[in-house]
This record gives C-alpha cells, sequence and structure tokens, in this order.
C-alpha cells in the first residue's frame, strides 16, 4: 500500500481525508501511483495529469522524503520510504502569481 497525500481541492472531488492509500501493481513509480489512484478514484482522472499525454500539469507537483520529484521521470522508482509505507507521496498543487 502506499499512502498519498492530496491538496484539499482534489480531496473534496473524490470525498477523501487527507491521506488515502492505493494498491499499485508492479513497481511503485509516480505513474504506477497515478495509475492506482485514477483508478479507485475515477473523478480524478485528468485533474493530476493530462489524460492523453499523461504528463504531469503543470501547477501539480509531487513530493517524498522531503524531495521533489515532479521533474523526475514517471516511471523512476520511488524511495523506498514511500514502498514501505514509512512516508507518504504528496500531491500538492502549486502557486503561481505575481
Amino acid at each position: 500500500m502506499i499512502r498519498v497525500v492530496l491538496p484539499v481541492h482534489l480531496r473534496d472531488l473524490a470525498h477523501v481525508n487527507r491521506e488515502v492509500q492505493v494498491d499499485v501493481v508492479g513497481e511503485p513509480t509516480q505513474q504506477s501511483v497515478i495509475d492506482a489512484l485514477e483508478a479507485s478514484y475515477p473523478m480524478l482522472k485528468g485533474t493530476i495529469r493530462d489524460p492523453i499525454t499523461q504528463r504531469r500539469r503543470a501547477f501539480v507537483r509531487f513530493f517524498a522524503c522531503e524531495e521533489d520529484l515532479s521533474h523526475d521521470p514517471p516511471d523512476a522508482p520511488l524511495p523506498e520510504a514511500v514502498v514501505t509505507g514509512a512516508e507518504p507521496f504528496f500531491v500538492v498543487g502549486a502557486m503561481a502569481g505575481g
């Protein structure tokens, strides 16, 4: 089980608490975690990544173990602490403006 912490607007959309748990098929990667998240919560499909290109949306970031994983390849293995459930995988809504 992978622990995933969602930003408040996605929690509201999915009607879940701050943290959810998803079963990942195969090696835990950003891509497999988002696949499992969208399978468990279909209303999130297209909110975290583009449904056609599968690329992360511009104002969404991924963090784990106090590191920004947003620019890592989507199929890169997640840190061992996330895989074991010791640490969550964070989906964070980024902000921009001036």
